[in-house]
């Protein structure tokens, strides 16, 4: 049981997808096929449930789990003793659903500690407990509740969630609107999964509704200069009416209690962290975040 076959069962049981995880590994599907095979003789039970689609089963899980926290473990030594004979900060690896979010406290640790190095990777919240548990990243910052043991949280704030219509659109003199009056409206969102999209789709629901979804992006920037364009309209965080980047167009209050964000920064609580993470965490949990009243609507 090596580690290079250790780390191509964590990408099999990640993906739950031979030919993926063959082309994301770079080798030959059959050889990954042996390895895994080799792995469930040693341990006398089989990881994956085979029938139809590849799926990790509850053996499976438990083997991951225990897996990713060795893997974690080796990793997390190597980079300590890289610390403790370097002579900078190290690195920090930030995970983020968006950075729109961050990029005051990043210019602001940038300026104070410009020999740390900084590595921000995007991630959706669904993989970030499994990320922090594998110490693959040091630092989580989510929009939305992650539910696992093994995490320290900090919570950052709480903000109102609007809808963004363009300029010229009929609700862009409204001072708020219910969430009855956006049932036949167009609307430009994140994919599932997202938290934007998780709070519409929520929200939505309640009132046995489903949202006229007539663009999915990834990128939370694009979702504004649409909605700004007059695709559509869309659910905005209160945050993004302070940046100094955002597309013209409104911003209307919806009347529902549910209509907010939260934002936690959360870590493995038994993670060695770097200097330049702890540094990085206290920027993060010190930062001025917002508490007008938008962020305290709700």
């Amino acid at each position: 049981m090596d580690l290079h076959s250790l780390s191509q069962f964590l990408v099999v049981a990640r993906l739950e997808h031979l030919s993926r995880a063959a082309e994301e590994l770079r080798v030959a599907q059959p050889s990954l096929s042996r390895t895994i095979a080799r792995l469930e003789a040693e341990l006398g039970v089989p990881l994956f449930d085979r029938s139809g689609r590849l799926r990790l089963n509850d053996t499976g899980k438990i083997f991951r789990h225990h897996v990713e926290r060795a893997l974690g473990e080796l990793d997390a030594g190597r980079r300590a003793v890289a610390d403790a004979t370097s002579q900078g900060l190290g690195t920090v690896r930030l995970a983020s659903e968006t950075f729109l979010t961050l990029t005051g406290p990043l210019a602001a640790y940038k300026r104070a500690h410009p020999a740390a190095e900084v590595e921000l990777h995007w991630s959706p919240a669904d993989d970030m407990a499994r990320r922090l548990r594998a110490q693959e990243v040091d630092l989580c910052l989510a929009s939305q509740p992650i539910h696992a043991d093994g995490l320290e949280a900090r919570l950052l704030f709480r903000e109102a969630v609007g809808v963004g219509t363009p300029l010229g659109h009929p609700l862009a003199g409204r001072r708020s609107v219910s969430i009855d009056e956006l049932a036949d409206e167009p609307f430009v969102t994140a994919r599932k999964g997202h938290w934007l999209r998780r709070l519409l789709d929520r929200l939505f629901a309640a009132r046995g509704l489903t949202p006229r979804i007539v663009c999915e992006s990834d990128e939370h920037s694009a979702i504004a200069d649409l909605i700004s364009a007059g695709l559509g309209i869309g659910l905005v965080p209160a945050l993004a009416l302070r940046s100094s980047t955002r597309a013209p167009a409104a911003w209307v209050d919806v009347e529902d209690p549910d209509c907010f964000r939260t934002v936690t920064l959360y870590w493995g609580a038994d993670s060695h962290l770097s200097t330049a993470a702890e540094l990085m965490r206290t920027t993060i949990t010190d930062w001025n975040w917002p508490t007008g009243p938008a962020a305290e609507h709700g």
